[in-house]
């Protein structure tokens, strides 16, 4: 498997004999972090066989197969300990795995997968990607001043990006809207000016049933109240992005042909 390491027995290797190897070949001071980290504790990550392990600084000991090596004078002060391998907290290892070859897309997907699992909070992220290394950290820097900015999910996200790269006009995110003085509702994004919401429809972002129910809930006392709704996917963001940008163009226009709703927006803090 590596250099001195050995698996008895035939077939492919699983995700655990990986992990064990990995922390055989680095030694006993090791930290396993990155993807292997999340998949341990639960977070949904993309497919991978590569395994990042932090090693004292003083260790000089090379990156072999699928094994990374990351030499650092700031290992995790209260690793978990699972299976007998030392593991990152979460927040190290979502700030481990976007330093790596990953994508924005990924990231945020990363990001909002360990958020919305409770596995970490946002501040736990910002003060890791604080107290870490400046070098490759603007991917985690980018996702998360998306958040700053009230972006919830990895495909909220995208939603952000695409209003921005079509230059429609600037929405309010996740503000939350009052009628008479009762809440409504909190859609993604929000033209106050033309009556208008942008939504992203998916099931992949809503952790359980219940919380489906509530968003289509949602979706029906908004367009009670003249809202006009925008329904878009995150597979839509992905492959149609000119077709959602000119339906909302379309719903903004409509909305700023008619008389302003009487709906109080509060930006989230």
């Amino acid at each position: 498997m590596l250099p001195g390491i050995y698996l008895s027995g035939s077939g492919p290797m699983t995700d655990a004999q990986r992990e064990s190897a990995a922390a055989l070949y680095a030694g006993p001071a090791c930290v396993l972090t990155g993807l292997a980290a999340l998949r341990q504790y639960g977070v949904r990550v993309p497919s991978s066989d590569r395994v990042d392990v932090l090693v004292p600084d003083a260790v000089r000991r090379q990156s072999s197969e699928f094994v990374r090596m990351h030499r650092t004078t700031r290992l995790p002060e209260k690793p978990a300990h699972y299976g007998g391998i030392r593991w990152a907290p979460v927040a190290r290892a979502v700030a481990d795995a976007t330093r790596g070859d990953i994508g924005l897309s990924e990231a945020r997907a990363l990001v909002a997968g360990a958020v919305q699992q409770r596995a970490c909070t946002v501040g736990a992220l910002a003060a890791e990607l604080e107290a870490g290394p400046k070098r490759g950290s603007g991917v985690l820097h980018a996702v998360l001043t998306e958040v700053a900015d009230g972006v919830r999910s990895a495909a909220e996200g995208d939603l952000h990006k695409l209003i921005k790269a079509s230059k429609l006009p600037e929405p309010m995110y996740n503000a939350q809207l009052y009628v008479d003085g009762k809440f409504l509702a909190q859609p993604d994004a929000w033209w106050p000016d033309a009556g208008v919401a942008g939504e992203v429809d998916s099931r992949e972002w809503h952790l359980l049933p219940a919380q489906w129910a509530r968003t289509m809930a949602r979706h029906a006392a908004m367009t009670a109240k003249g809202i006009l709704v925008v329904h878009v996917t995150p597979r839509q963001l992905r492959t149609q992005p000119a077709r959602v940008a000119a339906d909302l163009r379309s719903a903004i226009e409509v909305g700023t042909s008619r008389p302003r709703l009487e709906i109080r927006a509060i930006a989230q803090a």
